[in-house]
């Protein structure tokens, strides 16, 4: 039997939940909104947000992250109704089909839903900070939950060590108050979320040590993001080689998720250097591609 998100994030740790040597969990973007910066508007209908999710299911997307909210730069945000509207009737197919769904979501309400309706995790890019009764509800319905580090600002003379303390010491007492148990926490260093192209890159050298410094796994997220149009210029349909090479430095350094678009991609690159590294393929990429 597979195992359980939990049981497969908590192989990462948390005696060291950063250590090298294995393939990352791949999380598989699926944007059901008109809006998003890379895929804004080609999965917003229920339909085209099924297939697409079935289709990174297949190409061995461990979860599928599904948000109804861009939050891109300038988005526009949406109420809590209308967010979960375009959810709705995504979220029970997929369950019903096997697949372990994550939501993309900073409103409480949003997320209880969607845990109800069979979703076991929520990704919130703003740590359980943005609305008060996140942590609750994510303790409540038992969830894995991201938490996401983000500024309103760029600052460019932040310390973002300093910062990274101020906010995840936060959230995680947040969590903590609230009843999530900590083998249930993953830790994600927001690279494109308030900072400059030096502390994003920053970010993602020191992505093992903020593991290592709260014991908890990492996520890491840089699908083609604006990181890589400002250091190649490079447009988003062409940013792929970059966050190729991001990821695979990010499982390098002992990263437990990578969030995605191209699966396909991602799942062979990862598989290739785990065997080229001469690890078993079956040991070190046992948890890439079994959905079903």
């Amino acid at each position: 039997m597979k195992p359980t998100l939990v049981e497969q994030i908590a192989a990462y740790g948390p005696s060291d939940p950063t250590s090298p040597g294995r393939c990352p969990l791949i999380m598989g973007i699926v944007n059901v909104t008109p809006d998003s910066f890379s895929d804004g508007g080609q999965f917003f209908t229920p339909e085209a947000a099924l297939q697409q999710a079935r289709l990174l299911r297949a190409q061995g997307a461990d979860v599928l992250d599904l948000g109804a909210e861009s939050t891109r730069p300038g988005f526009t945000p949406v109420e809590a109704d209308e967010e979960w509207g375009r959810l709705a009737s995504v979220i029970p197919p997929l369950v019903d089909e096997g697949a372990v769904l994550s939501i993309d979501t900073t409103k409480a309400s949003v997320a209880r839903r969607a845990l109800k309706a069979g979703a076991q995790m929520i990704n919130d890019v703003w740590g359980l900070q943005a609305d008060p009764a996140m942590a609750s509800v994510v303790a409540e319905g038992g969830a894995v939950v991201a938490v996401m580090h983000n500024r309103q600002e760029v600052t460019p003379q932040l310390d973002l060590w300093d910062e990274w303390q101020r906010f995840f010491d936060h959230s995680l007492t947040l969590a903590e108050q609230a009843g999530i148990a900590r083998e249930k926490i993953m830790l994600d260093p927001g690279i494109g979320f308030g900072k400059t192209v030096e502390q994003n890159l920053w970010a993602i050298r020191h992505m093992r040590a903020l593991g290592a410094y709260y014991e908890r796994p990492i996520l890491l997220g840089v699908s083609r993001k604006s990181l890589f149009g400002k250091l190649l210029g490079r447009e988003v349909e062409a940013r792929l080689p970059a966050t190729l090479a991001t990821h695979l430095y990010g499982a390098a350094e002992g990263a437990c998720m990578v969030r995605v678009h191209d699966v396909q991609a991602h799942k062979d690159a990862l598989t290739m250097a785990a065997l080229l590294a001469g690890r078993d393929e079956g040991a070190a990429c046992a948890m890439v591609g079994e959905t079903a």
